[in-house]
């Protein structure tokens, strides 16, 4: 099979994946094994792409022309086929692990769930794969659409609250400010392809390609860049490995492939240079990352303090986008990979102590570490890859995020990513050691629970555990062998 044909099967297999979901509904042992088949099938084919995009064959395919020059097209570039990388390995994690979850917490339309699942990742290959705006725009609401009955999935009042912010934020940025700034790049580049050194001549009046640069920044709603961030935190209502899905393998990640493909490939790193609105942009970057970490560290709820940390997190990878440097750009790609196994793992976490132990607040984790001990040991190891330290692989992009800020000679950005690292520390790194050293009758009252209880709590549903596990080793790989990742972003950049 050519590569035109394998790039379309990526495109396909998750449609056929939901076509045979619904298929065996009624036969969830035979449904699951679809997903998890499918899910296989598409990272398998994904990897089959890697080698010829690396030796520098031209791996396309075209499917329609709207009007002339505007197409719904595909192109294999080397930073959409590290984000598909990740997607589909993480489809087959989080599809493993959903099927312990949604058993063990008795959840309700698991074929829904399951399928929704399916087409978001069909949404996802389209982003990743996407050879223009035009392309991208239509996947990315899709994505949209259909990750929308997956936060609501519960169905209480609180769910369709929160699907309405998700909705509402997302349609309307994509709207009002995305939709917007395609139309324009359209009016001032004549095309929306997407092209290593940017679309725009060089005589283009920059006051305008600051307008422009800033109707993508706040246009991408998905990257939750302030004040466009409070759909994130709405959407915790959802099922974890909805959250995880969130957070982790598609939306948000997503949102900041997006903006970083957006500045590479429709600016280029010399325009955005040059634009002055960038370090005004940059800054707000640097206060979303500040902001989301201090009001991480006063939440009490698990989810919503790892919600308001992806906000803070998405902001360092927007920062390293705007930074216009090579080390930022290099630093941006890699935390959207390092990123995606750390917070995938402490969903995870936080999912299993719900299912195991019906826990959700962070004081009434004290002691849980001796009953849960790798589901916690899982958790301190993703907290060190947000963070940034080893043994973990958030080290190398924190790493070179910093670099990016010395090149550009950004000092107080530097600093603002240092302060930003100790609040990580703060609000991450004490849920789990007080976990191990801490007894559950200590510290707080609320913590307290009865002994027969506490002693009857233990490890979350088989399949959810070895999902959460595979994810944790994974934050400790990309540390040690993270060259397969990176020889894609040096190719990209």
């Amino acid at each position: 099979m050519n590569e035109s044909n394998l790039l379309q099967l990526t495109l396909l297999i998750p449609l056929l994946a939901l076509l045979g979901i619904q298929l065996t509904a009624r036969r969830e042992n035979i449904r699951e094994a679809v997903s998890l088949t499918a899910a296989s099938a598409l990272f398998f084919t994904v990897t089959q792409l890697y080698q010829p995009m690396l030796n520098g064959d031209v791996i396309a395919a075209h499917w329609l022309d709207i009007l002339p020059g505007l197409a719904l097209a595909f192109r294999v570039e080397p930073l959409g086929l590290m984000f598909a990388l990740v997607a589909s390995f993480l489809w087959i994690i989080t599809t493993l692990y959903a099927i312990g979850y949604m058993r063990g917490h008795g959840e309700k339309n698991q074929t829904r769930f399951f399928s929704l699942f399916a087409l978001s990742i069909g949404a996802v290959m389209g982003i990743a794969f996407a050879e223009n705006l035009f392309t991208l725009f239509i996947f990315y609401e899709v994505l949209t659409l259909c990750t929308y009955p997956l936060v609501t999935h519960a169905g209480t009042d609180k769910a369709r609250a929160g699907g309405r912010i998700y909705l509402g934020i997302l349609l309307g940025t994509s709207v009002g400010f995305f939709l917007l700034a395609i139309i324009a790049t359209w009016l001032l580049a004549g095309t929306l392809s997407f092209q290593q050194g940017g679309v725009f001549s060089p005589g283009t009046s920059l006051a305008l390609l600051s307008v422009l640069l800033g109707l993508f920044v706040f246009g991408v709603g998905k990257a939750a860049i302030m004040p466009f961030h409070r759909w994130l935190p709405a959407a915790m209502v959802a099922p974890t490995p909805v959250s995880a899905l969130l957070h982790a393998v598609a939306v948000v990640k997503a949102g900041v492939f997006v903006l970083l493909k957006i500045c590479l490939l429709i600016f280029g790193i010399e325009t955005l240079q040059a634009i002055p609105a960038t370090e005004w942009l940059l800054y707000l970057a640097g206060i979303s990352i500040l902001l989301a970490s201090i009001i991480a560290l006063r939440q009490q709820n698990l989810k919503k303090r790892l919600a308001y940390s992806t906000v803070s997190q998405l902001g360092y990878i927007t920062l390293g986008a705007l930074l216009a440097t090579s080390a930022g750009m290099t630093g941006s790609a890699l935390h959207i990979v390092m990123h995606a196994f750390g917070k995938i793992t402490l969903f995870f976490c936080a999912g299993a102590i719900l299912v195991a132990a019906h826990k959700t607040e962070v004081n009434q984790l004290y002691g849980l570490g001796r009953q849960m001990p790798v589901t916690m040991s899982a958790f301190l190891v993703a907290s060190l890859c947000i963070i940034g330290i080893p043994p973990t692989g958030g080290t190398w992009s924190k790493w070179y995020l910093m670099l990016g800020t010395f090149e550009a000679e950004q000092w107080i950005l530097m600093v603002l990513l240092m302060i930003s690292s100790l609040l990580s520390i703060a609000y991450l790194l004490p849920i789990p050691l007080r976990a191990f050293f801490s007894s559950s009758t200590q510290d707080s009252a609320d913590a307290r629970a009865p002994a027969g209880e506490a002693s009857a709590i233990r490890e979350a549903p088989l399949p959810s555990l070895i999902a959460l596990g595979i994810t944790a080793a994974g934050c400790i790989y990309l540390l040690l062998f993270p060259n397969a990742f990176y020889a894609l972003i040096e190719a990209g950049i």
